[in-house]
This record gives structure tokens, C-alpha cells and sequence, in this order.
């Protein structure tokens, strides 16, 4: 018989050859391949999860010990669980001076990462969807502000406020946290990708004005970037060290990071303020977990409503 046969529609001819994709040797050498490389992303992901993990699970371990045990016992194992009795000593030292600390974070970073988000949407939405002269100019300016480092603007800032006498003071610290060029940057290239100009238009012809028209249509869709830009200023605030270091000087303005400094730098002269650092660090990460898990339906959320447009 002839390696080649007639199609009967066609009349060409048809090779009778097997296909190299049903070469069962070939499907055994990307079979293990696949899982060679499976095996492997699984290896690195696991290794860096435990270089993640293992820092917060001695951090709740030491947390759970007396400060006799914290360094004559094994650092990743239990000894005592004294964790509700440490967080009770914590809370009721100096007058609950920690819990103000964590107010005070709570409202530097949560007010702060809230109106810096609103004003990063505007902002970038303007840029977006508004042509005027000079857009390009500012919107290069912004990018020339996320290229800044942070630590390389704490001297102006404190210049700057102590002329206008507002250093120790909580808007030493509010104010500069309301400023986010990256937000504005990822507003603006979210807008233009997820805010169509036809909607605004039909808005417009409905009478609705502006402000209306990003309030009530534009502001939905780009919930995705407005709480990644929340996230992101509330963790950089949260965890703001520097700021507060050169502006701050009263104890009840500290954020909780530079309270716990504060408290780090005394222990050669107070022992015993050993064990509340620790306490502390372990309850300061707590409201940024939560504040990532429930944000974390946003993204989601968003990622399906792109997938069906």
C-alpha cells in the first residue's frame, strides 16, 4: 500500500505518518518536564514562604513567654503561653500609653491613606480623561515625585513646618501622608484604560455635572486602583519611621512604629520593657493583615468585572 491515500472530498493526498504531537515519547518528555518545573516553582515558593513566616512565628512565640524564658528557652517553640497575660501587662503600662500609639496610627494611616487616595483619584482622573495645556508637564513633574525618596524630602518638610510652627503637631505628620505621586500615577494610567469617554459623555447629556460624573460613574470603575493606592499609602504610613522621628517630640503624638523605638532604645536602662516591644511589634502587624483581607475582594472583584468587558 502507498504511504499516502486519497481524501475523498478532495481528492489529495493525505499522509499516513503519525503526527509528532501523538509521539508518545514526546508526550512522556513534556509530561516530565512539566512536572520538573511544577516541582521546582513549588520548591522556591515554599522556601520564601518560610523565610516569610518563620520571622512572625518567633515574633508570636517570644510574644507568648515571660522575660525570664525569652532567652533561656527555645526561640521557635512555646514555654509558658502567657499571650493574653503579656497583651493585658502591655495595655495597662504607663496608663495604656500603647494603645494611644495604636490610635494614633490608626488615624494617621487610615485618614491619611483615605483622603491621599481621593485626591490621587481626582488627580489622576483629570489627567486622564481632561485635555488642557501643561498635562503632559504636570504629569512628568508627578513622575518626577515618585522617582524621590521619602528620606530625601523629611529636612524640607521639617524646614517647612517649623516655619509655619506646626512641627509636633499632628499635621506635621497628617499633611505630608496626604501626597501620593504614585497614586496619582496609577490613577491616571487606570482612568484611561477603564473609564470609556463615552460614558462620561452620556453622563454629561443626562445633566450630571463633573464632580457628579467621577463621584457617582467614574469612581466605581476604577475601585480596583483607588484601593490599591489605599492599601499601599496605608502601609507606607503605617509604617513611617522617619517622618515622625524629626517632627514629632511629645509621647502621645507617637505612631506606634516610634513609640516602640522609643521603648527599643530604653532597654539597657528598663529591662523589663523587653517583652512589651515584642507584644507590641506582634499587635501593630495585626491592622494591616485585616486591612489587606478585606480589601482583597476588591481586586478580585475588579479582575472579574475587566474579564467580562
Amino acid at each position: 500500500m502507498s504511504s499516502t491515500t486519497l481524501d475523498q472530498n478532495t481528492k489529495q493526498p493525505r499522509s499516513l505518518k503519525p503526527s509528532k504531537a501523538s509521539d508518545p515519547s514526546a508526550s512522556a518528555g513534556s509530561l516530565k518536564e512539566s512536572l520538573l518545573s511544577r516541582t521546582g516553582a513549588m520548591l522556591i515558593m515554599g522556601i520564601f514562604t518560610l523565610y516569610f513566616l518563620i520571622p512572625i512565628w518567633w515574633l508570636f512565640v517570644a510574644s507568648s513567654k515571660s522575660q525570664g524564658q525569652l532567652l533561656t528557652t527555645n526561640g521557635l517553640w512555646f514555654a509558658d503561653f502567657n499571650l493574653f497575660q503579656n497583651i493585658g501587662d502591655l495595655f495597662a503600662y504607663r496608663d495604656g500609653v500603647f494603645l494611644r500609639w495604636m490610635g494614633n496610627s490608626v488615624l494617621y494611616a487610615g485618614l491619611g491613606g483615605l483622603v491621599a487616595t481621593i485626591i490621587a483619584g481626582m488627580c489622576g482622573y483629570a489627567l486622564a480623561k481632561y485635555r488642557f495645556p501643561g498635562r503632559e508637564v504636570i504629569f512628568n513633574v508627578v513622575l518626577g515625585g515618585v522617582l524621590v525618596p521619602a528620606t530625601a524630602l523629611a529636612l524640607p518638610l521639617f524646614l517647612l513646618f517649623s516655619q509655619a510652627q506646626l512641627t509636633n503637631t499632628f499635621w506635621a505628620v497628617f499633611l505630608p501622608s496626604i501626597v501620593s505621586p504614585f497614586g496619582v500615577y496609577l490613577t491616571r494610567i487606570f482612568a484611561a484604560q477603564s473609564v470609556p469617554d463615552e460614558l462620561i459623555e452620556a453622563s454629561r447629556i443626562d445633566g450630571a455635572g463633573e464632580i457628579r460624573t467621577f463621584f457617582t460613574v467614574s469612581i466605581r470603575l476604577m475601585a480596583p486602583a483607588l484601593v490599591t493606592v489605599f492599601l499601599f499609602q496605608f502601609v507606607a504610613i503605617w509604617n513611617n519611621f522617619f517622618l515622625p522621628l524629626i517632627m514629632l517630640r511629645s509621647e502621645e503624638l507617637f505612631p506606634v512604629t516610634f513609640g516602640l523605638y522609643a521603648w527599643n532604645t530604653q532597654l539597657n536602662q528598663v529591662p523589663e520593657l523587653r517583652p512589651y516591644v515584642l507584644i507590641g511589634a506582634l499587635l501593630s502587624i495585626i491592622p494591616l493583615i485585616v486591612t489587606f483581607l478585606l480589601l482583597q475582594r476588591f481586586w478580585r472583584s475588579g479582575l472579574g468585572t475587566g474579564s467580562l468587558k
